[in-house]
């Protein structure tokens, strides 16, 4: 006599890292739809400067808060079960709330360091610092060793990406600064990792990154309020706003998410590395903006670096 079990009921989509996707659009599920989540958030600085009446925060503040809603309304559309157990879960509520935390956190400290020691510095030192900290939570919340390639790839891309916005530019050190810029790099890792093991525990992805940016977004509200939002009254600021919180956001974090399915998080982080040379190639195409000798290097060395973890490697 045969007894039938009852199979947990998981995301079908989720997959244990490493394994292959079973949807045929391969090239948006892993590592290549993180580099295509990160070349949108590259976006957001060129078109941040159609509207410089807009404080940062404020332009911070609209993303995560309109990005939340859009977020939310997706998942309730098409992944309203997963939606319901993830909120319904005492299990997974103390990472939920400690997530969205981190995106609060991340998105607005970075803005803080920015004005205090210089864009740049901030720029290297929390995006810089956001792979190795992504590694050491790993290592402590999950226990997973850190291989060679990870390492030699990591480490040449974060020493590309400070020669790309080093490169050629005076900036000035502030000890306070660089503080606050290592909590928004630790902050971000930190959302990378909750996400990336709600996910591991068979969450949905789109239920996942709902629940966190829609949490986010109550936390932020007060934020954008605060911050004069007129400038999106106007109709130049609305399509911005539309632009960074549909688009960058919403759309960037669910490729995030789905990328996470099979992409370890210390490999997303690094993979995210992609956003300031975008932001670059950006700058010099639509800005007029010029870069140096050691930033084109830095460039080189950042995009190769990502190639190797980005390309699958040899058995």
């Amino acid at each position: 006599m045969s007894v039938r079990t009852k199979e947990p009921e998981l995301d079908p989509a989720a997959a244990r890292p490493g394994a292959a996707p079973r949807r045929s659009s391969r090239w948006l599920t892993g590592g290549a739809g993180i580099l295509v989540a990160a070349c949108l958030w590259g976006t957001t600085g060129t078109v941040r400067t159609f509207v410089p009446e807009a404080s940062s925060v404020s332009v911070a503040a609209v993303r995560i808060v309109m990005g939340g809603l859009v977020l939310v309304a997706f998942a309730a559309l098409t992944a309203r079960p997963g939606l319901v157990r993830l909120l319904r879960s005492r299990r997974d509520r103390p990472l939920v709330v400690l997530g969205a935390m981190a995106i609060t956190v991340y998105q607005t400290v970075f803005f803080v360091a920015a004005a205090r020691t210089g864009v740049a510095i901030g720029t290297v030192v929390t995006i810089g610092s956001a792979p190795a900290f992504a590694g050491l939570l790993g290592l402590i919340a999950r226990r997973s060793p850190l291989d060679r390639r990870w390492t030699l790839a990591t480490g040449g891309a974060v020493v590309g990406c400070t020669a790309l916005v080093l490169g050629g530019a005076d900036a000035g050190v502030e000890p306070v600064g660089i503080g606050l810029a290592l909590l928004s790099g630790l902050a971000y890792a930190l959302y990378a990792t909750v996400t990336s093991v709600l996910i591991d525990r068979g969450r949905q992805d789109r239920a996942v990154v709902g629940t966190l940016f829609g949490m986010a977004g109550v936390l932020l509200l007060p934020v954008l309020l605060a911050g004069s939002p007129g400038w999106l009254l106007q109709g130049s600021g609305a399509a911005i706003a539309l632009y960074l919180g549909v688009v960058t956001t919403a759309g960037g974090y669910v490729l995030f998410a789905r990328g996470l399915r099979v992409t370890p998080a210390t490999t997303a982080t690094t993979l995210t590395l992609a956003e300031p040379a975008v932001a670059a190639v950006l700058g010099v195409a639509l800005l007029g903006e010029r870069l140096g000798g050691v930033a084109l290097g830095g460039l080189a060395l950042l995009a190769a670096s990502l190639l190797a973890l980005v390309l699958p490697a040899r058995r």
